[in-house]
Protein backbone atom coordinates (compact mmCIF):
# COMPACT_ATOMS: atom_id res chain seq x y z
CA UNK A 1 0.00 0.00 0.00
CA UNK A 2 1.37 3.39 -1.00
CA UNK A 3 1.31 6.11 1.64
CA UNK A 4 0.04 9.42 0.19
CA UNK A 5 2.49 12.32 0.18
CA UNK A 6 2.31 14.77 3.02
CA UNK A 7 0.98 18.24 2.22
CA UNK A 8 4.55 19.60 2.15
CA UNK A 9 5.80 16.79 -0.13
CA UNK A 10 2.85 17.22 -2.49
CA UNK A 11 3.36 20.98 -2.60
CA UNK A 12 7.08 20.67 -3.41
CA UNK A 13 6.27 18.09 -6.09
CA UNK A 14 3.74 20.54 -7.56
CA UNK A 15 6.39 23.27 -7.73
CA UNK A 16 8.68 20.92 -9.64
CA UNK A 17 5.88 20.16 -12.11
CA UNK A 18 5.33 23.90 -12.64
CA UNK A 19 9.06 24.37 -13.31
CA UNK A 20 8.83 21.55 -15.86
CA UNK A 21 5.77 23.31 -17.37
CA UNK A 22 3.74 20.15 -16.75
CA UNK A 23 0.40 21.82 -16.14
CA UNK A 24 -1.65 18.60 -16.65
CA UNK A 25 0.58 16.87 -14.07
CA UNK A 26 0.08 19.77 -11.66
CA UNK A 27 -3.69 19.67 -12.16
CA UNK A 28 -3.64 15.91 -11.47
CA UNK A 29 -2.52 16.71 -7.91
CA UNK A 30 -5.95 18.23 -7.28
CA UNK A 31 -9.02 16.62 -5.82
CA UNK A 32 -11.97 16.59 -8.24
CA UNK A 33 -13.81 19.04 -5.96
CA UNK A 34 -10.75 21.15 -5.08
CA UNK A 35 -11.14 24.89 -4.61
CA UNK A 36 -8.55 27.55 -5.50
CA UNK A 37 -9.12 31.01 -4.07
CA UNK A 38 -7.43 34.36 -4.70
CA UNK A 39 -8.45 36.61 -1.77
CA UNK A 40 -6.52 39.61 -3.17
CA UNK A 41 -7.62 39.21 -6.80
CA UNK A 42 -7.94 42.56 -8.54
CA UNK A 43 -11.12 43.46 -10.38
CA UNK A 44 -11.57 41.32 -13.48
CA UNK A 45 -9.51 38.41 -12.13
CA UNK A 46 -11.13 35.26 -10.71
CA UNK A 47 -11.60 35.15 -6.95
CA UNK A 48 -12.58 31.49 -6.71
CA UNK A 49 -12.23 28.44 -8.93
CA UNK A 50 -14.32 25.41 -8.01
CA UNK A 51 -13.37 21.95 -9.21
CA UNK A 52 -10.36 20.43 -10.94
CA UNK A 53 -11.66 21.31 -14.41
CA UNK A 54 -12.04 25.02 -13.59
CA UNK A 55 -8.51 25.02 -12.17
CA UNK A 56 -7.21 23.25 -15.28
CA UNK A 57 -8.90 25.81 -17.53
CA UNK A 58 -7.38 28.67 -15.53
CA UNK A 59 -3.85 27.21 -15.55
CA UNK A 60 -3.83 25.85 -19.13
CA UNK A 61 -2.07 28.88 -20.66
CA UNK A 62 0.14 29.80 -17.68
CA UNK A 63 3.44 28.73 -19.37
CA UNK A 64 2.52 30.83 -22.43
CA UNK A 65 2.51 33.93 -20.23
CA UNK A 66 5.01 33.28 -17.43
CA UNK A 67 8.26 31.34 -17.86
CA UNK A 68 9.05 30.41 -14.25
CA UNK A 69 12.72 29.55 -13.73
CA UNK A 70 12.83 28.94 -9.99
CA UNK A 71 10.99 29.08 -6.69
CA UNK A 72 13.70 30.31 -4.33
CA UNK A 73 13.12 30.81 -0.64
CA UNK A 74 10.31 28.29 -0.22
CA UNK A 75 9.33 28.09 3.43
CA UNK A 76 6.65 25.58 4.40
CA UNK A 77 5.06 25.96 7.83
CA UNK A 78 3.10 23.08 9.31
CA UNK A 79 -0.11 24.09 11.06
CA UNK A 80 -1.74 22.32 13.97
CA UNK A 81 -3.91 20.58 11.35
CA UNK A 82 -1.61 17.99 9.68
CA UNK A 83 -3.34 18.32 6.29
CA UNK A 84 -2.84 22.11 6.13
CA UNK A 85 0.36 24.03 5.45
CA UNK A 86 1.20 27.70 5.03
CA UNK A 87 3.76 28.43 2.33
CA UNK A 88 5.88 31.55 1.83
CA UNK A 89 7.77 31.69 -1.45
CA UNK A 90 8.91 33.61 -4.50
CA UNK A 91 8.51 32.72 -8.13
CA UNK A 92 11.13 34.14 -10.49
CA UNK A 93 11.50 33.99 -14.24
CA UNK A 94 10.36 36.10 -17.16
CA UNK A 95 7.17 37.31 -18.74
CA UNK A 96 6.89 35.70 -22.16
CA UNK A 97 5.14 38.59 -23.94
CA UNK A 98 7.58 41.31 -22.92
CA UNK A 99 10.66 39.23 -22.00
CA UNK A 100 10.84 41.28 -18.81
CA UNK A 101 11.76 39.82 -15.39
CA UNK A 102 9.09 38.16 -13.29
CA UNK A 103 9.50 38.16 -9.51
CA UNK A 104 6.39 37.47 -7.44
CA UNK A 105 6.01 36.84 -3.73
CA UNK A 106 3.30 34.45 -2.58
CA UNK A 107 1.77 33.22 0.62
CA UNK A 108 -0.51 30.20 0.26
CA UNK A 109 -2.65 28.21 2.63
CA UNK A 110 -2.97 24.69 1.25
CA UNK A 111 -4.99 21.69 2.46
CA UNK A 112 -4.32 18.16 1.20
CA UNK A 113 -6.56 15.18 1.90
CA UNK A 114 -5.96 11.63 0.68
CA UNK A 115 -2.96 12.77 -1.37
CA UNK A 116 -4.86 15.47 -3.30
CA UNK A 117 -5.09 19.25 -2.95
CA UNK A 118 -8.56 20.15 -1.72
CA UNK A 119 -8.07 23.82 -0.93
CA UNK A 120 -5.50 26.41 -2.05
CA UNK A 121 -5.80 30.04 -0.99
CA UNK A 122 -3.23 32.03 -2.98
CA UNK A 123 -2.35 35.41 -1.47
CA UNK A 124 -0.31 36.81 -4.38
CA UNK A 125 0.50 40.47 -4.86
CA UNK A 126 -2.21 42.10 -7.02
CA UNK A 127 0.01 45.13 -7.72
CA UNK A 128 2.30 42.91 -9.79
CA UNK A 129 -0.34 42.44 -12.50
CA UNK A 130 -0.22 46.13 -13.32
CA UNK A 131 3.03 45.54 -15.24
CA UNK A 132 2.68 45.12 -19.02
CA UNK A 133 2.61 41.46 -20.07
CA UNK A 134 1.42 40.07 -16.73
CA UNK A 135 -1.72 38.45 -18.07
CA UNK A 136 -1.12 35.01 -16.47
CA UNK A 137 -4.56 33.69 -17.18
CA UNK A 138 -4.79 34.90 -20.76
CA UNK A 139 -8.29 34.76 -22.15
CA UNK A 140 -9.62 33.34 -18.90
CA UNK A 141 -9.91 36.76 -17.28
Amino acid sequence: MTVPMTAAELYRHGLQLLLEKDIPGWVDLWDEGGVMEFPFAPQGWPERLEGRQAIADYMRHYPDHVDVHDFPDVKIHQTTVPETIVVEMRGVGRLVETDSPFDMTYIAVVTVKNGRVTSYRDYWNPLAVQQPGVDFAGENR
